[in-house]
């Protein structure tokens, strides 16, 4: 009973944060130039009064009730990670599609998760008929494909911590569509009277580098529910107020700091981490030091976890390559690349280890298989075509990178290591 209480309680927090990103009447559009959100504010400041919606405490007893295994909390099938699901990553993932797709006032055409395996337009979301020779909810459909943003999520990062009543978060980013793209219907199984030409997509607005990105932010479920977000000028971080369900400001204008002595590896696997990294973390332990100060471990298992950790008393947080995974297990679209963006407008840094995270481009589909350019094949060849164009998006989609974020000091000397000891060009 206190295992089923205590999932409860996460589903509540992931609702309310998750209808805290819902976006009011063209506020997106307002919110990316809201002075109040990019300066430093009263801490009684609510984002409500801006980019965010005031809180309703969710009440979840119908979902809990219909998703909760009171044995294990386990879905029955892997994602498109390979990776067992948790009953909270399904129903973060249908939470955070909608709260982006039918509360964002059609700013938001287009989303991408870590539970989906290509992207999906809003219009898809919401459940129109996105066939080309649908009319019914036509304008709808366009309305949703006006948009001028894409968002990219992982629904709840770190869902192995959820039985062990340890933190768990949720991560997203913004970009702005590319001009002349737009997102028609994707990752959809309804395959007739339709072929790839009229169900292809444009990738322009996902597969961008993280500098593109206008917004990124993460929640952490913890002892308290906290909220930080950065819009591009500085970082600001919220704490929900469960009393007056809103989330207040609490953190105005949060800065890491230059040198910390805080690391957060995995060490089970520093075996298989390659030499720069082996040798960075053997000389912090030989010395006892880190930037200067007296190093101090503390990994708890979630990547919003660790990294709050650190944005906070400084340091540095890892997710290195290993031999198994030698792009490390992070991936670059809506974990590394958003996380990064927050580190570096916090005055910190993210790194691979050979360059910035936000530098990185996600690899392209061949513009040849992009039938928006072209004709359709047909029959089993069409299909095959389609198949191959799908794994490819999926690939850019999905990318993994080796993630080193913190203190721009410390990742400045975890590069150090990787410029003297690693294989040139990473």
């Amino acid at each position: 009973m206190a295992l089923d209480w205590i999932r409860h309680d996460r589903l509540n927090h992931a609702r309310s944060c998750v209808e805290s990103l819902q976006i009011q009447a063209g506020s997106i559009h307002d919110a990316f130039r809201v002075p109040s959100l990019n300066a430093a504010a009263p801490p009684t400041f609510a984002i409500s009064a801006s980019f965010l919606n005031d809180i309703q405490r969710a009440q979840t007893d119908d979902l809990y009730g219909a998703a909760i295994d009171p044995s294990t909390g386990l879905v029955a099938e892997l994602n498109v990670q390979g990776e067992a699901q948790q009953q909270l990553d399904v129903l973060c993932n249908t939470l955070m599609l909608r709260a982006f797709c039918g509360a964002s006032n059609d700013a938001i055409c287009a989303v991408a998760s870590e539970e989906e395996p290509l992207p999906r337009s809003c219009a898809d979301v919401m459940g129109y008929d996105v066939s080309a020779n649908s009319l019914v909810g036509g304008n709808l459909v366009n309305s949703f494909r006006s948009g001028e943003y894409v968002a990219v999520f992982d629904p709840i990062d770190g869902s192995k911590n959820i039985d062990s009543s340890l933190p768990v978060g949720t991560v997203f980013g913004i970009y702005r569509r590319p001009e002349g793209g737009y997102a028609s219907s994707v990752a959809t199984d309804n395959k007739s009277s339709s072929d790839f030409d009229k169900r292809s997509y444009d990738l322009d607005g996902f597969l961008q580098r993280g500098t593109k990105m206008v917004a990124a932010g993460y929640c952490l479920y913890s002892a308290t529910t906290v909220l930080v977000l950065t819009l591009g000028s500085g970082v600001h971080g919220f704490t929900l107020d469960p009393d007056r369900q809103i989330f207040l400001q609490t953190h105005p204008n949060m800065r890491v700091p230059d040198v910390g002595s805080l690391y957060s590896f995995n060490e089970a696997n520093s075996r298989d981490y390659s030499e720069p990294v082996q040798k960075f973390l053997k000389n912090m332990k030989e010395t006892g030091k880190m930037g200067g100060k007296k190093v101090t471990a503390r990994y708890v298992g979630a990547l919003v976890a660790d990294v709050h950790n650190v944005l906070i008393n400084g340091g540095i947080y890892g997710y290195p390559a290993t031999r198994d995974n030698p792009n490390g297990k992070l991936r670059l679209l809506y974990e590394s690349a958003p996380m990064a963006m927050i580190m570096e407008q916090a005055g910190g840094a993210g790194s691979t280890g050979y360059g910035r995270i936000l530098d990185v481009l996600p690899p392209q589909p061949r513009r040849g298989k992009n039938k928006q350019d072209g004709g359709a094949a047909s029959g089993d060849g069409g299909s095959s075509e389609e198949d191959e164009w799908n794994e490819e998006a999926g690939r850019g989609i999905h990318v993994r990178v080796p993630t080193f974020l913190g203190s721009v000091e410390n990742v400045f000397e975890l590069d150090q290591f990787h410029k003297y000891y690693g294989e040139e060009g990473g």
